[in-house]
């Protein structure tokens, strides 16, 4: 008897993981495919935008404006300052630079959102499904139930539980709650 348990578990267990594993599988494949369908200015925008938003990026940087600063600064014997204090002309660089990045993050942050987008337009969908097939479930159970003369006692939420949920209402109450909260 234990051996049958454990070899139900055993293939529960099985099941269990290659659903996990073709699950994964399929969103690793949906990922590559986004990735594929980046045009050539978004693959040079997020490249800019990881190689900025790391650590090699902090180092260089304080490397070249240390040194520019050093130079400028008429310290290193044998240069003269290109561009003394206040250093008008490293700023004005810095600013071009700050330009250019700000507008290369905001690129990938807006590639970013739209896939945030349809990652939450398929949640929504799948729990709109999961919550119809739970609902589904909930009358059938109840009708089971009721066939076999089962009774649980009263639940004055089991008849609102098999009914559908539907979003638009629930977004109207959403919305309905927010517009009366004080202060908001």
């Amino acid at each position: 008897m234990a051996s049958m348990d454990r070899n139900r578990r055993h293939a529960n267990a099985s099941e269990l993981n290659n659903l996990v594993r073709r699950n994964i599988d399929t969103l690793l494949a949906v990922r590559e495919k986004m990735e594929r369908g980046k045009n050539h200015q978004e693959m040079v925008a997020d490249t800019i935008t990881r190689f900025a938003g790391s650590m090699p990026f902090v180092y260089i940087h304080a490397l070249l404006f240390g040194g520019w600063i050093l130079l400028n600064l008429g310290i290193v014997p044998g240069i003269k300052p290109f561009d003394p204090f206040p250093f008008v002309m490293l700023a004005m660089i810095a600013s071009v630079e700050a330009i250019f990045l700000s507008t290369f993050v905001l690129i990938s942050q807006n590639r970013m959102q739209a896939l945030a987008d349809k990652r939450a337009d398929l949640d929504l969908q799948i729990n709109l499904l999961a919550e119809h097939e739970v609902t589904r479930l909930i009358g059938l159970v109840d009708d089971i139930a009721r066939h076999l003369g089962v009774t649980s006692g009263e639940d004055a939420n089991l008849d609102e539980l098999k009914k559908d949920v539907r979003p638009e209402e629930v977004i109207e109450e959403i919305e309905r709650a927010a517009r009366d909260r004080p202060g908001t």
